[in-house]
């Protein structure tokens, strides 16, 4: 095998290998196992949450795999309405056209041009992340068959009068012209102003009551003002009426128990078609609802003429300027208030009052709220289950529709006189209800809110409505990976319809993972310049590129300088690329069940040393393959101290994925491969293999055992780093002439491949234990590692006797020792270093090894500096002004490190001591 480790000549190979063939298939033998992928945009490209997801799911899919399950990972894309319809009339404004020059039918042609030539680029990402996905089988959801399930669901629900049409508010962008889901409004707090309004009361001669709001602009659609039912202030104007100013209505005083009696004055002024507050304060008074905006913002014919056709913040301007002039603003306050814009558009989104399409969801949610209570669907973590009842049983109905072009369009007809005809096509609308060809039909414009079509996804992507065997095999799928800020918008509507339509819950599980976030614990975004392309921690990325990628379309130019610092400080060089496997760990790792996970490249840095490890390890095992005649082999301690050690790896492995835990097994495997096989039996391997006079069945033994411990690492690491495992089980079946064409289906071991040993672990427990007593005597007295050692055993039982001959040899190459004396009872030793174990004394007598002055100046310059060290951190700490106001984590560390000096203080201070027997 190649001697360096270089991720970026192997990962390709093996993936295109992987993908010719078929092995992502299920196989059709054993139980089914399935997880859908939760299908990313179109427009999409690879970033830090996907690379968690898809590291997530493919280690499962690939363990289940491995164990002989029947295993789809069912792999897709979803349409993206608004983000693909943006991308492409921003290339049409380009081109110097639009959307609408060329009509509804060129523009979506256009759209199936771009989707086919310049879409799916995360797809071509996700498979230089190494996802086994079914290729074969995937979807997109405009596929003609995803299509067909999406109107079949929709005409069903409408038959069953469980979707209808109606007038609602619903979050408005004015300039995309549609409705937008509440997870496509970003609320973020903004500086802004509170402005205090009086509002004549009529028939009270000089007396007003007095708003404070911070959109005057939306008082002209005012149909009442509202006080607390329990503030004395106002309870003898209940039921009287203010006279709106600047449009000369009277509107009614009401009292709420939604008003806070402690916001501005205790009055609020009631504008039910443009705040959703309002409109259910509206629908329990029975008020008017008047919209005065219309689908750009700007002031309609339902204001008075002043205002009409003025831009929503122009109006406001002219609202202000008038009030002022009638004196009847009081004052203005400055006001931090959330603000919800568009994600797309970046603009204020509005609360408007259109004609939309509903689902009504408390039927669905209720069959849906029992199937997590009674345990057919777990949440895991368990907790995320509170999250989701909390939205199921206060749910609203659902706003499907949508002002686009691109999308599932609506399955809905209308004739000249407004009737409408649901049906799954045109042919079908007019043969149910007896339509000639006389009668001119045109379709909805309206498309549908793309979580609909994700919400089918489960048996959509498997074939329904048709009863196909994939349908009938994998559905319910087994769990659905996923972040917990889409369990409203997809998991929940997944398990509503999921139900209602293919007769089952849609998964068994949902496990959610966490959101990766920056080393600080900061989210990763552009405005704050701290994003990171998985790609680039893949192959490496020089500053220059770094920095544009991070300041590239920034919209906030200002904080240009400040990304640019901020990166040339953390990444003075760029980034030096890490390969898919160790990033891959990385992610394993972060794999908790917390709400956050902080990526640090330092720790996908040290994944990429692990991954050489193993590479120099296997290179080792093979190296110590041969020269040794066929016969029986015969186990020594250490081998059968590393089966015992697999055994329970192999155990708890199985656990860990039982629960989700990627984080625990990837630790598991890792302290395995690096401190016991790598820093521990092969190491003891070298005394028996280098040994020209040992035992030909005892190097057998050595050698089977080095196989079978390497090759059941490199299965149970293959589903979390797939390639380098892929890459040397490939050598070691070469080196041992084994018949296998990829670790990928070769069986998972389990815990019956190797056995528990107490003693062998007791008697190596004892060895490590030895040795790392003297490496630390070493350390202690600063003695370099070619310095050999003598030692004596003081206090040895029969026991230790009888180790110390069997494994003289592994002691005195691993500890560096020249000589062992095991000293009579009573012999007293000045002097010495010394380690316990058990009851027997580890003795290392100093003189003529180390010259004591020095030593003595070295440790008592060393002891002064632990001593100032302790006296500062304790001075911190003694500050009661640091204890209160540092963060929880900066007092933990400071607490930590007075621990830790005292720790080394007292070491020093049994160092220089053990000196004054050197005199």
């Amino acid at each position: 095998m190649k001697k360096e480790y270089r991720p970026a000549e192997i990962e390709a190979r093996h993936y295109e290998r992987w993908e010719q063939a078929g092995w992502f298939a299920p196989s059709g033998r054993g139980e089914p196992y399935c997880i859908v992928i939760p299908p990313p945009n179109v427009t999409g490209t690879l970033h830090m949450g996907h690379a968690l997801q898809d590291t997530i799911m493919d280690a499962l899919t690939r363990y289940h795999r491995m164990r002989g399950r029947n295993t789809l990972w069912q792999p897709g894309t979803d349409h993206a309405g608004i983000a693909t319809q943006m991308v492409v009339e921003r290339l049409l404004e380009r081109e110097g056209t639009s959307r609408k020059e060329l009509g509804r039918e060129r523009f979506l042609e256009r759209v199936w041009q771009w989707k086919e030539r310049s879409g799916n680029t995360i797809v071509r990402q996700m498979r230089r992340l190494g996802a086994s996905v079914d290729w074969s089988r995937e979807r997109f959801t405009m596929d003609a068959e995803l299509s067909r399930a999406v109107g079949e669901v929709f005409v069903r629900l409408y038959e069953e009068g469980l979707i209808y049409r109606g007038k609602r508010l619903v979050n408005w962008d004015p300039v995309l012209r549609t409705a937008v889901s509440d997870l496509e409004v970003l609320s973020t707090e903004e500086k802004g102003k509170l402005w205090h309004l009086r509002y004549p009361i009529e028939g009270a001669s000089g007396a007003h009551l007095v708003v404070a709001t911070t959109r005057p602009e939306t008082m002209l659609g005012d149909t009442a003002v509202a006080v607390h039912p329990e503030d004395e202030r106002y309870q003898r104007w209940v039921g009287k009426h203010v006279r709106l100013p600047l449009a000369d209505r009277l509107i009614p005083v009401i009292a709420d128990e939604y008003v806070d009696r402690e916001f501005g004055t205790g009055v609020v002024k009631i504008t039910p078609a443009h705040d959703f507050n309002d409109y259910e304060v509206g629908q329990r008074h029975n008020l008017p609802l008047i919209g005065v905006l219309d689908d750009t913002a700007r002031l309609n014919d339902a204001a008075p003429a002043r205002y009409r056709g003025l831009d929503r913040f122009v109006a406001r301007e002219r609202v202000l300027e008038d009030l002022t002039a009638a004196g009847l603003l009081e004052k203005v306050e400055d006001h931090v208030s959330k603000i919800p814009r568009g994600d797309r558009s970046g603009v204020v989104v509005e609360p408007l009052l259109t004609d939309q399409w509903y689902v009504k969801t408390k039927p669905l949610a209720e069959p849906a709220i029992a199937a997590v209570e009674d345990g057919r669907v777990r949440f895991v973590p368990d907790n995320w289950k509170n999250t989701y009842f909390e939205w199921m049983r206060n749910i609203q109905d659902w706003c499907i529709s949508r002002q686009l072009w691109w999308g599932h369009r609506i399955p809905a007809w209308y004739d000249d006189q407004g009737n409408v005809y649901v049906a799954r096509d045109e042919a079908e609308a007019r043969a149910k209800h007896g339509l000639g060809a006389a009668v001119k039909l045109r379709q909805d414009d309206d498309v549908l809110d793309t979580w609909f079509s994700s919400a089918l996804w489960p048996f959509s992507t498997l074939g329904w409505p048709d009863k196909t065997p994939a349908l009938a095999t994998f559905y319910p799928t087994n769990v659905l990976v996923t972040s917990f800020d889409i369990i409203f918008f997809w998991v929940a509507r997944m398990i509503m319809l999921g139900m209602k339509f293919a007769g089952d819950v849609p998964f068994r599980e949902v496990y959610i993972h966490a959101l990766v976030r920056d080393h600080e614990g900061q989210k990763m975004s552009k405005s704050k310049g701290n994003i990171l392309d998985p790609l680039d921690l893949i192959d490496g990325v020089d500053l220059e590129t770094l920095l544009k990628k991070r300041t590239e379309g920034l919209m906030q130019t200002h904080l240009q300088a400040g990304i640019e610092r901020v990166t040339r400080k953390e990444f003075p060089s760029g980034i030096e690329g890490v390969g898919t496997d160790a990033l891959r760990l990385t992610f394993a790792s972060l794999a908790t069940t917390g709400r956050d996970a902080r990526f640090d490249l330092a720790r996908a840095e040290g994944f990429h040393r692990f991954c050489n490890k193993l590479w120099n390890a296997s290179s080792y095992v093979l190296s110590q393959l041969g020269g040794t005649s066929p016969g029986a082999a015969e186990l020594g301690v250490a081998d059968r101290w590393i089966l015992s050690r697999l055994h329970v790896v192999i155990r708890e492995v199985h656990a860990n994925y039982a629960t989700y835990r990627l984080d625990l097994v990837a630790q598991v495997l890792y302290d395995f491969t690096w401190h016991e096989l790598c820093d521990w039996y092969l190491e003891l391997t070298k005394a028996v293999l280098g040994d020209p006079n040992a035992d030909d069945a005892r190097k057998r033994g050595t050698q089977q055992t080095l196989v079978t411990a390497l090759g059941a690492l490199l299965k149970m690491l293959h589903p979390l780093i797939p390639f380098v495992t892929e890459e040397l089980w490939l050598e070691l079946c070469k080196h041992t002439g084994r018949d296998s064409a990829t670790v990928m289906l070769e069986p998972f071991p389990v815990e019956s491949d190797a056995a528990h040993d107490a003693e062998a672990e007791s008697e190596i427990d004892w060895l490590k234990s030895f040795v790392i007593g003297i490496r630390q005597i070493r350390g202690d007295s600063n003695l370099p590692r070619s310095t050999a050692l003598n030692v004596q055993l003081a206090d040895a039982t029969a026991t230790d006797r009888e180790r110390v001959e069997r494994h003289r040899a592994q002691l005195e190459r691993l500890a560096g020792i020249a000589r062992i004396e095991i000293l009579a009872p009573g012999t007293v030793v000045k002097g010495a270093a010394t380690a316990l174990l058990g009851g027997m004394r580890i003795l290392v007598p100093l003189a003529g090894l180390i010259d004591v002055a020095s030593e003595r100046d070295r440790l008592g310059k060393q002891l002064a500096r632990t001593r100032d060290d302790l006296a500062k951190s304790r001075r911190k700490l003694d500050n009661q002004s640091f204890v209160a106001n540092a963060p929880a984590d900066v007092v933990e560390k400071e607490n930590a490190r007075v621990a830790d000096f005292e720790q080394r203080a007292a070491q020093l201070e049994q160092q220089l001591a053990r000196l004054a027997d050197l005199q």
